[in-house]
């Protein structure tokens, strides 16, 4: 490098300065550019997309797991945490149609749950059958876990906007749903509906349809999709395990 070194410090300075202009253009060009794509709902549909795919994969490993190990699952939906998770039981289940608590005939695990069994059992007489209990799988291998429970997290911005599947006896929007799994290849008919924000537009809506118990197919539909039960399917969740 030629010059005094006056003249080299000088140019070195310059350059410094120009390196550090060129990192404030480009923080700035970044800020804006994120501003841009949140203002115009990209990364928050992205984020919609993510969880949606992440339930999906749930669904696909409760099923694939259910009958890989002759045991019954559930996918558990806590709307008020947007929370995932799967459970795991050793006990023969038989799903309740229309069930008012909400666990489709297991163990009551909330508050909310045990006080709708208590009522429940109140109006009923008679031997109370043992209620199946679930316990968490702790690896539930469909993506990584936010900690050692096995729950995973709706990404930011993503809630519930509400939870049916065949064994309720209305859509949930608060609390935990239930989505059951048993050996031999079958799941329950659901409808999962997310959205961004507080929003309740349809453009803002995803929805999660199980419509073939036999397979676990998984569609998305845009917007709030209901559950459609066919006419002959008052019973259909009603199984117990044969073990095979």
């Amino acid at each position: 490098m030629s010059g005094s070194p006056r003249q080299i410090a000088r140019r070195s300075l310059e350059r410094g300065l120009t390196l550090i202009e060129l990192i404030v253009v480009m923080t700035l060009i970044a800020v804006i550019t994120s501003a841009v794509l949140g203002g115009s709902m990209q990364l928050p549909s992205a984020r919609l997309r993510g969880s949606v795919t992440m339930i999906a994969s749930a669904i696909k490993v409760g099923y694939t797991r259910a009958t890989a190990t002759s045991r019954n699952l559930r996918l558990v939906m806590d709307i008020d945490e947007r929370k995932i998770w799967l459970e795991e039981s050793d006990a023969p289940m038989l799903v309740q149609s229309k069930d008012t608590s909400g666990t489709g005939g297991a163990d009551p695990v909330t508050a909310a749950e045990k006080a709708a069994v208590a009522e429940a059992d109140q109006i009923l007489s008679g031997p109370r059958i043992p209620k199946p209990q679930f316990h968490k799988i702790e690896s539930s291998g469909f993506g990584e876990m936010t900690g050692a429970s096995g729950a995973k997290s709706l990404q930011r911005g993503i809630g519930f906007r509400s939870v049916q599947t065949a064994h309720d006896d209305a859509p949930r929007t608060a609390g935990r749903a239930y989505l059951y799994f048993w050996p031999g290849g079958l799941t329950e008919r659901a409808s999962i509906q997310l959205h961004i924000g507080d929003s309740i537009e349809d453009s803002r809506t995803l929805t999660l349809l199980v419509s073939s118990p036999l397979t676990g197919k998984v569609t998305v539909k845009s917007g709030a999709a209901e559950l459609e039960l066919p006419i002959d399917d008052d019973h259909a969740s009603d199984r117990t395990d044969n073990g095979f």
